[in-house]
């Protein structure tokens, strides 16, 4: 009796390869069975490999697993997706496709590159408080970020039932220029229920998301607009100061008046090394009346002769403390660009 033939190693692994993707195309043909017709709907939750997807139709919400072909899914993104029609809880529906975005807000990501967070939103609500203290410096990286990807910011100054009235003012101070050049502030405290009403009026009828540092309080505000949003309100660290993560999933939250809300993970550094110095200096809308009329092309407006924003400093048309900003952000920036992205 001949012997059977032994196989090369790249003949066995091509056999396995093989027998995965039959195994696959099974297993996927079987899953499907489960599934209705396709359907339209908006993600209000992501969770790792899977999605809650409410239905446009009826407001059901459906959780989904997603396609593999599929390379993006974030909170507020629209897709066709199929329902799971089975009685078995185990089974989940499918986001077959994600359709074209109008607005993305991303962040950067030292593994992932760009990373989005949230998609198809009208405003940015930035949350910043004065505990530990109000950092102008950390507004004005979320303020470029938000120009970055031309959304409309609106800046909440929470906590301030903290404050005398002596702070008070200094604050006031410090965030008048926000609202010199065009930004608009909103003044809030949970306790006393300052800038609530404000704020709930300027959300209504648009779909919102929250950022800010940890610990700033976007839990709480949330939990004053949202009663039954139920959002885990954490402490503020006594070893670093800083706040405490208490959302770990994005999710969309509907306000009964109209509008949603997106709560994003906040993130205690929103980093900009992905950007060019350019999107950088375009970011502070005082200085874009003087890009581009410097005297020099490569002006990196510090000291080079001919530079109309560091000489609209000196004509107090600019602010020293936001100018100061801008430079501290372009050093971190370069500072903090991967290696492989540079040159």
């Amino acid at each position: 009796m001949a012997k059977k033939p032994k196989l090369s190693d790249r003949q066995k692994r091509q056999v396995k390869d093989n027998r995965t993707k039959r195994l696959a195309s099974k297993q996927v043909a079987h899953s499907d069975e489960h599934l209705g017709a396709e359907l339209k709907g908006r993600v209000i939750g992501r969770f790792g490999k899977h999605a809650n997807v409410e239905s446009i139709d009826d407001g059901i919400v459906h959780k989904c697993h997603i396609r593999r072909t599929v390379t993006s899914v974030v909170c507020g993104d629209n897709v066709l997706f199929r329902p799971s029609q089975s009685d078995d809880s185990r089974d989940r529906g499918v986001i077959e496709v994600v359709l074209d975005r109008i607005t993305t807000l991303t962040r950067p990501d030292f593994y992932d590159g760009v990373k989005p967070i949230a998609a198809n939103i009208d405003q940015i609500i930035v949350v910043a408080a004065i505990v530990p203290q109000l950092s102008a410096h950390i507004i004005d990286r979320y303020l470029v970020a938000c120009e970055d990807v031309d959304i409309q910011p609106v800046l909440v100054i929470n906590k301030m039932e903290l404050l005398s009235d002596e702070d008070r003012e200094y604050v006031k101070e410090v965030v008048e220029i926000y609202e010199e050049i065009g930004y608009r502030v909103i003044y809030m405290s949970c306790v006393t229920q300052e800038g609530i009403a404000e704020l709930s009026t300027l959300l209504k009828d648009k779909i919102s998301v929250f950022v800010g540092q940890s610990g700033v309080g976007k839990s709480s505000i949330i939990n004053q607009l949202l009663p039954d949003a139920e959002e885990v309100v954490g402490d503020i660290s006594k070893n670093s100061g800083l706040g405490q993560h208490t959302t770990t999933a994005a999710k969309l939250l509907h306000f009964e008046q109209g509008g949603d809300l997106i709560d994003s993970p906040g993130v205690r550094e929103f980093g900009l090394w992905h950007l060019p110095v350019e999107k950088v200096t375009s970011g502070f809308i005082e200085f874009r009346d003087y890009i581009g009329g410097c005297k020099f092309t490569d002006c990196k407006h510090g000291t080079d002769p001919g530079c109309l924003i560091r000489q609209a400093v000196i004509d107090e048309k600019i602010t020293e403390d936001r100018y100061e900003s801008y430079h501290k952000i372009v050093e971190s920036v370069e500072e903090n660009r991967p290696s492989y992205s540079k040159g």
